[in-house]
């Protein structure tokens, strides 16, 4: 693809990625039939070629297509043009970059053109600019240049869509003054004052001494006429006429404008547009469904999966895999930026159906361990409205379960391609449009093959046969029964990273290799905010450095430890072990399909990770903070949903500063006044995760990049694990999480590699510290704090 040099402002392809902040915020403008000088943009293509080249000369071929786009412009005639730079990161509702870069008015002549075009590129480069840039976090570094016919305005100024102080948006503040606008942007003059209020004007008229006057080697400050100092610059008609304009431009933007204009001849004239950054913030988002009615709510069995507070983008994911609302109760829930299920509401649907027998039983198989004095709301839903409500979800769930039982393994096979070769097409779209129109092609299609993963993933575990073999033979060898899922002909997806760095560290393999198997699982990789891991090279060395345990040593270890279990049983129980080999083979197969099921579910959220990270470069905006219909309607040229931006973003921000929030939430909750109680405990009890006791040094850590410090041989204390964390497990000698079930990915793996494990203990990580000498009993589900 040929990136072009130049753009005129009416080219549908002036976009932010190729004409920068104030380029596309013009293109925008002239696109919807505001008044806009004519003019082009040297597009950040060109400005690449400018650095590419190391010196301060713009290259010919750059030089000559300007010469050539401003001769068009002035018709071969000498002709007053702005050149204003353009960066991508400019003109955002987050950051202006007001005043950081050089504009340079009334050029004329070709070579002067280029030679003010070269002098933007370098003020990227002045010491307010970089500071401005560090200061605000801003890496890009992209310019494009705007040259535009020069406007000999009488008068000029600013107008603010909303109150810039108040936030206001009932009113529009407009600032004039004679002459071409620079005193006003500059402070050199105090302007008169209009607000306009629906049709009333109210106007402050100042003495204005001195304004921005065009010269011959642009502009310079003179005096104002004695006879116009305490004159209007706009009479009351100018004023609604030039707010109408505001009106338009903030309805196009759908956010309050800053917005510069000039006046000549008496006709208007918009000179830049940008979203105001300096107005108050607003409240942030509630994101609390505990509102919505008195119920309970677990996020018991899904923490692991969704670890963190969610981004609008990924909790709109989420929705859609949901169940919807039975009879006007929620299914789950939003509760500070975290996923909750609703125990209420699935309990009164059994009851309804006359399983109350049974719901209480199962509760814990469905939600995790609910305390037996806890009460869970009961809600008064009939069974006819059960009926009528379930019947679509009925519909969907036996349409979701056919699909697996049918498709899964292909669309398991089919998955790699599929999201590579979209995400190369991500990649290569130019303009918003073309985006958006291939999110309906074919990217939209990939969340009904979520549905199916979705599916798969969700399929029962081997519960009921643990407690059988735990009958038989105890937990310990009955979690060692339960282990043997990765045989070298079917592997366990799960383990798949730390196999995968033992054959790259042998260079069975090699890292790119490594990185398009592996790349995208992750720490947190239902969160389609956070980085995957094969956008980070060097994440893959970083494993490599502290891997010193072989995995396929400990596998063999576990498996003749698992051999010795079977031979016991078969002793003991001869009849029963008969019949339970089909079922541990069953039960293997299953969960090996299950892992396989969910890899394909999180590498095709890198999909949609990359589609929100390219809707953010083609518009400016932060569309992780907007829900994928949003960010379509968005790509399409919707403004509305870019307001919610700055409000979402704080409440993130908000709930992200919070401590992790209680497992179980019985009616309403406030996140900021959640405290969890530390009683001063010396024997923490968990669930029995993998047999085994340990002795050793703890390493609590909340994240998986604290994780990484986990020296060999010291115990894994952390929140709850996932398969972003399966590569450090070779380490540890045992593995503590607050959260998690026998059945657990934590107690899954741990279990597969014999190492120790105690899962769901609560609070392990606010009682223990890094440093305290424990023992881990993984058979029995303790962890013992030992004096020094």
């Amino acid at each position: 693809m040929t990136h072009p040099l130049i753009l005129s402002l009416s080219d549908a392809g002036a976009d932010l990625v190729t004409v920068g902040g104030k380029g596309a915020s013009l293109a925008r403008l002239t696109a919807a039939g505001i008044p806009v000088p004519a003019g082009f943009c040297v597009t950040t293509s060109a400005h690449r070629d400018f650095v590419s080249a190391c010196t301060d000369v713009v290259p010919s071929a750059v030089a000559d297509v300007i010469r050539s786009a401003y001769s068009a412009l002035s018709h071969g005639n000498p002709l007053a043009v702005a050149v204003r730079s353009s960066a991508t990161a400019e003109d955002s509702p987050e950051l202006s970059f007001a005043g950081q870069h050089d504009t340079f008015l009334n050029v004329t002549g070709a070579d002067e053109v280029l030679d003010a075009v070269r002098r933007c590129w370098m003020s990227l480069w002045t010491e307010r600019s970089v500071h401005y840039r560090s200061t605000n976090d801003v890496a890009s570094t992209d310019m494009a240049v705007v040259v535009q016919v020069m406007v000999p305005a009488t008068a000029a100024g600013v107008m603010f869509t909303a109150d810039p102080v108040s936030g206001s948006r009932g009113s529009i503040m407009i600032n004039a003054a004679w002459g071409v606008g620079e005193a006003v942007v500059s402070g050199d003059v105090t302007p008169d004052t209009y607000v306009l209020t629906g049709d009333a004007v109210r106007s402050t008229i100042a003495e204005k001494t001195v304004m921005t006057v065009l010269t011959a080697d642009g502009t310079a400050t003179a005096p104002v006429p004695v006879s116009k100092r305490s004159q209007a610059v706009l009479s009351d008609d100018q004023v609604r006429e030039l707010g109408a304009l505001g009106r338009r431009i903030e309805e196009l933007y759908g956010t309050p404008m800053d917005v510069e204009w000039a006046v000549h001849d008496g006709q208007f004239t918009i000179l830049q547009a940008r979203p105001i950054t300096t107005a108050p913030a607003e409240s942030f988002e509630v994101w609390n469904d505990t509102l919505l009615g008195d119920y309970l709510w677990t996020c018991a069995n899904l923490r692991e999966a969704v670890p963190s507070v969610m981004t609008p983008a990924t909790w709109s994911l989420a929705r859609s895999f949901a169940l919807p609302p039975i009879a006007g109760h929620p299914t789950s829930g939003n509760i500070g930026g975290r996923f909750y299920l609703n125990v209420s509401t699935a309990m009164a649907v059994l009851t309804a159906l006359g399983l109350a027998g049974v719901a209480r039983r199962t509760a814990g198989q469905m939600f995790g361990t609910i305390p037996d004095d806890m009460p869970i709301p009961r809600l008064p839903v009939s069974r006819v409205a059960v009926l009528r409500a379930t019947v679509s979800a009925a519909v969907r769930l036996a349409r979701d379960f056919r699909a697996y039982s049918r498709n899964l393994d292909a669309l398991v096979a089919a998955n790699p391609r599929r999201c590579s070769s979209l995400r190369e097409r991500i990649s290569a779209t130019s303009t918003a449009r073309e985006l958006a129109a291939l999110w309906r092609s074919d990217i939209a299609d990939l969340l009904v093959a979520c549905r199916t993963f979705d599916a798969g993933a969700r399929q029962a575990g081997a519960a009921r046969l643990s407690v059988r073999l735990g009958e038989l033979v105890g937990p310990s060898d009955a979690a060692l029964l339960l282990s043997g899922l990765h045989t070298s002909s079917d592997e366990l997806v799960s383990l798949g990273p730390v196999m995968g760095l033992a054959r790259l560290r042998r260079g069975e393999i090699t890292e790119d290799e490594y990185l398009e198997a592996w790349g995208h699982r992750g720490h947190d990789e239902f969160e389609i905010s956070v980085p995957r891991a094969g956008e980070d090279p060097a994440w893959v060395n970083r494993l490599l450095d502290g891997m010193t345990s072989s995995p396929e040593d400990l596998l063999t270890r576990q498996a003749n430890a698992r051999a010795e279990a079977w031979e016991r049983l078969r002793a003991a129980h001869p009849r029963a072990a008969r019949g339970l080999a089909g079922k541990l083979e069953r039960a293997a197969e299953s969960a090996r399909k299950r892992e396989r099921a969910r890899s394909e579910f999180a590498r095709s959220f890198w999909v949609f990770r990359a589609f929100a990270q390219r809707a953010s470069e083609l518009t400016g905006h932060d569309m992780f903070f907007l829900g994928f219909d949003e960010i379509v309607d968005v790509l399409d040229g919707a403004t509305q949903p870019v307001a919610a931006i700055p409000a979402r973003r704080a409440a993130y921000a908000h709930y992200s500063a919070l401590p992790p929030y209680p497992t179980l939430i019985s009616g309403r909750f406030e996140p900021e006044n959640s405290s969890v109680d530390v009683p001063d405990a010396s024997v923490i009890t968990g669930f029995a995760g993998v047999p085994g006791v340990v002795e050793g040094t703890a390493r609590v850590v909340s994240t998986v990049e604290e994780a990484e410090a986990l020296r060999e041989g010291e115990i894994l204390v952390t929140t709850v694990t996932n398969i972003g964390w399966t590569p450090l497990f070779p380490r540890a000698a045992a593995v503590v999480t607050d959260i998690g079930a026998p059945l657990s990915h934590a107690a899954i793996v741990a279990r597969e590699l014999g190492v120790p494990a105690v899962v769901g203990c609560g609070n392990a990580t606010a009682l223990l510290s890094t440093g305290d000498r424990i023992r881990v009993d993984g058979g029995r589900g303790t962890v013992t704090r030992l004096a020094y």
